[in-house]
């Protein structure tokens, strides 16, 4: 069965190229031109995905990435967008986009990096199975509770407000205590690709999850740093 997108874009020589390309993949995909109008057909319809523009008029792409993650259930989020710097890039991930793709791209990178959202909300998906996860199953980790079915995180009686992806490494490491992984492995592994130059976007991520989980960020109880190796989560024991 062919996965469903939706292009939220303004510019519709984007939009037309996105979605003419989509079909090499086997995607179906419907467009949206304003940021109001692609909320409700998001609402209405069943997406497997959502490429989403930043700046759009109606309502700007931030904002509907913001009340696209307050829906039940999750779809993967890629923004693509003429904006490339740091703040926007960071801003996008806040609100919880899953990915993000500055313009001009290439379409071989876009294709790329769909099939990638895919394979990891597979893997998700797999994981869940295999491991016989009930849908209301909770990893407790010392202080830290992760409620895997409604996507929430408590800390010390604190709910932290954690993007998507920031969930989605969270979880990973939570539930292997110990183990300890380089950047490209968390990359293939969470994100779902192992491009070389991507490293930072691991680090930036576990800055910003440290931020939002440990009492204190410099000294981590819970995702501990393997000088020279990567990052592990903390020892069940040592929580």
């Amino acid at each position: 069965m062919a996965r469903r997108v939706l292009i939220i874009e303004d510019n519709m020589d984007i939009a037309r190229l996105v979605q003419m390309h989509l079909g090499d993949i086997d995607c179906a995909a419907d467009i949206a031109r304003d940021g109001r109008s692609g909320l409700e057909m998001y609402r209405s319809g069943s997406y497997d995905l959502v490429t989403l523009d930043l700046m759009l008029p109606e309502m700007d792409g931030l904002t509907v990435c913001q009340k696209i993650r307050a829906t039940p259930g999750y779809v993967p989020v890629l923004m693509l967008t003429a904006k490339s710097t740091e703040l926007d890039r960071v801003l996008g991930l806040e609100m919880g986009a899953d990915d993000y793709l500055p313009k001009p791209f290439s379409i071989p990178e876009l294709l790329a990096r769909i099939k990638a959202l895919f394979r990891r909300v597979e893997a998700l998906s797999d994981k869940a199975a295999s491991s016989g996860a009930a849908p209301d199953e909770t990893l407790v980790r010392g202080a830290l509770e992760v409620d895997v079915g409604k996507r929430r995180v408590r800390v010390a009686g604190r709910e932290p407000a954690l993007t998507a992806k920031e969930f989605d490494l969270l979880l990973h490491f939570a539930r292997h205590p110990g183990r300890v992984y380089s950047r490209m492995e968390l990359l293939d592994q969470v994100w779902g690709y192992s491009h070389e130059g991507y490293e930072h976007t691991v680090n930036s991520h576990i800055n910003r999850l440290r931020a939002k989980i440990e009492k204190n960020p410099a000294r981590p109880e819970f995702i501990l740093t393997v000088w020279g190796v990567g990052y592990k989560f903390t020892e069940a024991g040592d929580c």
